[in-house]
């Protein structure tokens, strides 16, 4: 057994139960995004958090533990993302990329945006042309340092 065993049983019980991520997130008390990725296999959860999942998916004692490893980071098969949902977020940072550091650098300075101390939001947002995917990004902003 592995984390990625332990993934693939939860994404099996999310399908076969029709469960909501935004309900297991409701449970756990953190955000819905937060609390998909760590149920996805790329955040650590702690006892209490792992425990909550663990009922909500029928998790063993031993596949909660699976939950509470810092896992390996980054899900992505290839390189370059095939899937298309996914291959469309590649294409904004390969388009809009060089845009967003000039202006976060021009902004802030000498820098990246953390993706560690993080938050996202994913809402649905009406539109009469059709509907839009709100995602909110916020980072915080840590300087190179001198030494």
């Amino acid at each position: 057994m592995n984390r990625n065993d332990v993934t693939e049983k939860i994404i099996t019980v999310k399908v076969s139960k029709g469960i909501q991520w935004a309900d297991v997130a409701k449970k756990v008390g953190l955000s819905k995004e937060w609390t998909t990725a760590a149920c996805l296999g790329q955040m650590t959860l702690d006892d209490k958090q792992a425990k909550v999942i663990g009922k909500i998916f029928g998790l063993t004692v031993e596949e909660q533990k699976w939950l509470q490893v810092v896992p390996y980071k980054g899900s992505l098969p290839t390189p370059v993302p095939t899937d298309p949902l996914i291959y469309r977020w590649y294409e904004v940072v390969s388009v809009y990329g060089t845009t967003i550091k000039e202006l976060i650098h021009e902004e802030f300075g000498d820098g990246i945006m953390s993706a560690i101390d993080f938050s996202m939001d994913i809402q649905r947002q009406a539109d009469p042309k059709g509907d839009r995917v709100n995602v909110v990004l916020s980072g915080k902003f840590l300087p190179y340092k001198t030494y």
